[in-house]
């Protein structure tokens, strides 16, 4: 037989699946792509320019080069979805490239929203 804490937290597990199988989903935090493409500069825009429009980075990290120069990388996404199949999910994703002065040597996205 049952104890009543454990038929408990068999509903309160059983209620979380089923609002989780029809919960939306979202990841990082939506910024302005089109916005970030229509002002950026390479080899002009500062990384607090790109922070002043885009607010900080989702990430850090460094690339080094096969000559050995060495660049920031920032990274930005966001998604969204409904679970449980995300059919409808969108997302999206920029990185930025700066060199050793802190400007903008290049960047990528991929995603929803083309520029």
């Amino acid at each position: 037989m049952f104890s009543f804490p454990l038929c408990r937290s068999a509903a309160v597990l059983m209620a979380g699946v089923l609002l989780g199988a029809c919960a939306v989903v979202q990841l990082g935090r939506d910024f302005p792509l089109t916005a970030f493409t229509s002002k950026v500069e390479r080899g002009v825009t500062t990384r607090q320019q790109v922070q002043d429009w885009l607010g900080p980075p989702a990430g850090t990290g460094v690339e080094v080069a096969r000559d050995g120069s060495r660049y920031d990388l920032w990274t930005y996404y966001w998604g969204k979805g409904k679970l449980p199949k995300m059919a409808n999910a969108r997302f999206k994703m920029l990185q930025v490239k700066f060199n050793r002065r802190g400007v903008v040597q290049s960047y990528n996205w991929s995603g929803e929203q083309a520029p």
